[in-house]
């Protein structure tokens, strides 16, 4: 990895009470490349996303996005939050605006950008990710996975030099995520940097530089997604994918550990 990471997490950790969810920590994403972290629920993944742009405060530990470091209490975390865009399992839009008002609002708020500047650069974002014609819709007509596009065309639309998606496609019926994720695949076609937190299996296999197992806390084994997914060396790892992959045979598992 040569240069700057643009996400560089050292020893991190989280604890809510008692519960420590983080338990140290250490990642770099280098600019351009695409890391999916995969794991089972309750393995520290969304915290770790959240701290990364610090919805939720590290116990413990640094992070540094795009070289400045933002658990550094003096910095302007305003700022270094204006450089990242991030997607959530909601959709988060607002019912009572239109689809171009939900993407130009937050451009004229936080970046303050005109009226007729934002609403240019909301309809190249809506075109980005197929939605043109949706530009005068209200997000309670379209679909799950219409309203998620429209949540990544809202992040797009702040010129973010990171992405950072938590289950995106985890709240969608099935016949929904198919459109999601080609939006995904066309801004990794693109150089975005982008940390991918999913159970998407066949995503990460064919769109992810490399692919992060989480474990109670802890990152248990990482690399290309040829070997981590298909030939994984960790035990925890060939078990989770296992259950993941065959859900059949998870039933049957949790059923024969049933007390």
């Amino acid at each position: 990895m040569t240069g700057t990471p643009e996400i560089q997490v050292r020893g991190l950790h989280k604890s809510f009470g008692t519960n420590e969810v983080l338990r140290g920590i250490d990642l770099e994403i280098a600019h351009g490349e695409v890391v999916c972290v995969i794991g089972p629920s309750g393995s520290g993944k969304s915290t770790l996303l959240r701290c990364v742009n610090l919805l939720e405060e590290p116990s413990a530990g640094r992070v540094f996005v795009g070289g400045t470091e933002i658990t550094d209490p003096d910095v302007d975390i305003d700022a270094v939050r204006r450089r990242i865009g991030m997607v959530f399992q909601q959709f988060n839009l607002f019912p009572h605006l239109t689809v171009t008002e939900n993407l130009t609002l937050p451009q004229r708020r936080v970046l303050r950008r005109d009226k007729t500047q934002a609403a240019k650069i909301a309809a190249d974002n809506l075109r980005r990710v197929g939605l043109a014609e949706k530009a005068d819709a209200h997000p309670a007509s379209l679909s799950g996975g219409q309203q998620q596009r429209v949540a990544i065309a809202r992040a797009l639309a702040m010129d973010p030099e990171v992405m950072l998606f938590d289950e995106p496609t985890s709240a969608l019926d099935p016949e929904l995520v198919g459109d999601v994720l080609a939006v995904m695949r066309m801004l990794a076609n693109e150089g975005m940097t982008m940390m991918v937190v999913t159970h998407e299996m066949t995503f990460a296999r064919e769109v992810a530089d490399r692919v992060v197992f989480m474990d109670a806390g802890v990152i248990i084994e990482e690399g290309p997604p040829g070997r981590v997914i298909t030939n994984p060396t960790h035990e925890r790892t060939r078990h989770f994918l296992s259950r993941l992959l065959d859900p059949a045979m998870a039933e049957v598992q949790d059923d024969d550990s049933a007390p």
